[in-house]
């Protein structure tokens, strides 16, 4: 079972938490997870953040069934969105954390606003670690 902590004397978070311990022998590191198809094509039209992150959604909980684990196994992520507006950051976060994949971002989470991402158009990226139960 996962231990997650937001100690006193810290922010209060939105949703994450600020410590998480697993108790597991085994993790998963997965590979950042893009908006790829199974072609290996940018999914949405240019700047379709949607498009985008259910397109990673996808594909993390792909990886993550794969790995024999879930959402509630993930032990860390951080969330790499092409774009200097907060806003568009929180609505990213907002759709990440109402989808099947939300439990995992409950746990220690990073959200970053970046200037780039490997893929020509590529929006949204995440990068899990899971507790393998």
């Amino acid at each position: 079972m996962l231990e997650k902590l937001n100690p006193p004397g810290v922010h209060e978070t939105a949703g994450y938490h600020h410590v998480t311990i697993s108790p597991a022998g085994r993790l998963a590191h997965l590979a950042g997870q893009c908006p790829l198809d199974l072609a290996g094509t940018v999914v949405g039209a240019p700047g379709d953040y949607d498009a985008q992150t259910d397109q990673v959604i996808a594909n993390c909980l792909t990886v993550l069934a794969a790995a024999g684990a879930s959402p509630d196994d993930v032990v860390r992520s951080i969330i790499y969105v092409v774009s200097p507006d907060s806003s568009v950051l929180a609505g990213v976060w907002d759709r990440l954390n109402a989808s099947p994949l939300g439990p995992a971002f409950n746990t220690a989470s990073t959200l970053l606003g970046v200037a780039s991402l490997g893929y020509r158009g590529q929006l949204v990226e995440i990068d899990l670690t899971a507790a393998l139960p």
